[in-house]
């Protein structure tokens, strides 16, 4: 059996990340139309803008790479989304749902985070050193989301939710 290689693994990670993005382009515009707060709402269409500078970041990466992110299907994100689609259904009171929705969506930054971090970390032990700065780039992006959603949730989601 060949020896599997690192440079295997990290395109691997690539392309799930290439995967979870283009789907998290399809979720978020139903997440901005369902959220009732408009902090919320601006925070879900600021983040589409984000994503699609992201998925350019690995589009350039495949380029320099030489090759295609091909239909590698992410099936956590495919998880974490059908979970988002679940809570936007369940809940009717909007405050609540609205609360959902941002824990749907830290639990697919949490899930970014990881998979970027990894990829990032491989990038470097690569020598992809311009790779390791797009991936780090992205990186802090998805942490400052997490970290708006927080903000958002504890000052004015959550509490709004706490009213029903």
């Amino acid at each position: 059996m060949p020896r599997e290689s690192l440079e295997k693994l990290y395109l691997h990670e690539l392309k799930d990340l290439y995967s979870a993005e283009r789907q998290l382009l399809e979720a978020l515009p139903k997440m901005a139309k369902k959220a009732e707060h408009p902090e919320l709402r601006t925070a879900f269409e600021e983040h589409e803008r984000a994503t699609r500078k992201q998925v350019e970041r690995l589009d350039r990466i495949f380029k320099d790479l030489g090759t295609e992110p091909g239909n590698q299907a992410c099936k956590g994100m495919k998880g974490l989304v059908a979970e988002g689609e679940e809570v936007m259904k369940a809940f009717h009171d909007t405050d609540v749902r609205d609360a959902a929705m941002i824990a749907a969506a830290q639990r697919v930054e949490h899930y970014e985070i990881a998979g970027y971090g990894c990829a990032r970390t491989y990038a470097n032990l690569l020598g992809h050193t311009q790779h390791a700065e797009l991936l780090q780039q992205t990186l802090d992006e998805e942490g400052k989301t997490d970290q708006r959603l927080t903000a958002l949730a504890e000052n004015v989601v959550n509490l709004d939710a706490m009213k029903v």
